[in-house]
């Protein structure tokens, strides 16, 4: 969890933004009234202690008023630089999306000028405005756990049955504070589910994927083929804890053959075809889950 420090504009290009204290965000825009705002760099944001280091190693520098940089929004709790595109950040009602980490300072900037140095084209982070809303120094900004689900099921796909274990994956996840980035129905294909698997975890880089579907004994079943291979890393444990728990519930649960594993900084989490048992897996997860995924993203120790 981090802080907003300082909110800031320009009304003109070519000037040193200012510290506004609150502000509208515009979806897919910006912040309002700022001259650089609708480029495809909405908002512009710099770590508060990345400000502070600086301030130190150039000998106390004590002019580095907040927007001197030219960031939008001046953040404490987060060394931004160093989360991967695609981060998503909460701010009240307000959703922003990383979208580039650093760019090349403005010639002769003020700072560059007075310092012989910018700290903004290494430390800078960009982010496009997915919700708007308004913004004030102080609000709390997070970084949400953000999931994706995919459905594997023939009869699903082809229209013969609703799919009705994604929608619940969606709506438990949601419920707990996630933000479902997709939600995708493939037929039972290994390799189609396979190539899913890699472009969610390499490009849309979710925390968690969670699957439905695929993971019995039926000649089409091949969710955990597909699974390990995508995986870099395996966690074992989880899916024999999802298995473990629900033979408290019926003792067909010894006939999943769920996969868990790692790709990237993506966990890849099979769950069973059936809603009941979807909500049942869910609701055993969800709470220990996220200390794995802190661990994963760096921001906690095992």
């Amino acid at each position: 969890m981090g802080r907003i420090e300082a909110v800031c504009i320009s009304e003109k290009k070519g000037t040193v933004k200012r510290d506004i204290g609150r502000c509208n965000i515009i979806e897919d825009f910006g912040l309002e009234n700022d001259a650089h705002a609708g480029s495809e760099r909405q908002v512009s944001l710099l770590s508060y202690e990345k400000v502070e280091e600086f301030r130190r190693r150039t000998g106390g520098e004590t002019d580095i008023k907040p927007g001197v940089f030219g960031e939008n929004l001046l953040v404490s709790g987060f060394d931004l630089a160093r989360l991967p595109v695609g981060t998503v950040f909460y701010t009240g009602d307000i959703i922003l999306e990383l979208t580039q980490i650093g760019k090349t300072c403005h010639t002769g900037c003020e700072i560059s000028k007075r310092t012989g140095e910018c700290i903004m084209p290494r430390e800078g982070v960009f982010a496009r405005v997915v919700r708007g809303g308004t913004v004030n120094t102080g609000d709390e900004i997070i970084r949400p756990f953000t999931a994706a689900v995919l459905t594997a099921s023939d009869r699903s796909y082809n229209g013969e049955r609703e799919d009705k274990s994604g929608p619940l994956i969606k709506e438990l996840a949601e419920a707990k504070g996630y933000l479902v980035k997709e939600q995708v129905l493939l037929p039972d294909d290994e390799d189609r589910i396979y190539g899913e698997l890699v472009r969610l975890a390499d490009e849309i880089r979710p925390d968690v994927v969670f699957t439905t579907g695929g993971t019995g004994l039926s000649v089409r079943d091949r969710m955990p083929e597909a699974t390990v291979r995508a995986a870099e890393r395996t966690v074992p444990g989880i899916a024999e804890a999802v298995r473990a728990y629900s033979m408290g519930i019926t003792k067909r649960a010894m006939l999943s053959r769920a996969a868990s594993v790692i790709r990237g900084r993506t966990l890849i989490i099979n769950l069973p075809g059936s809603p009941k048992a979807v909500k049942e897996c869910m609701d055993f997860l969800l709470e220990e889950l996220s200390h794995g995924i802190l661990i994963l993203r760096g921001e906690a120790d095992g």
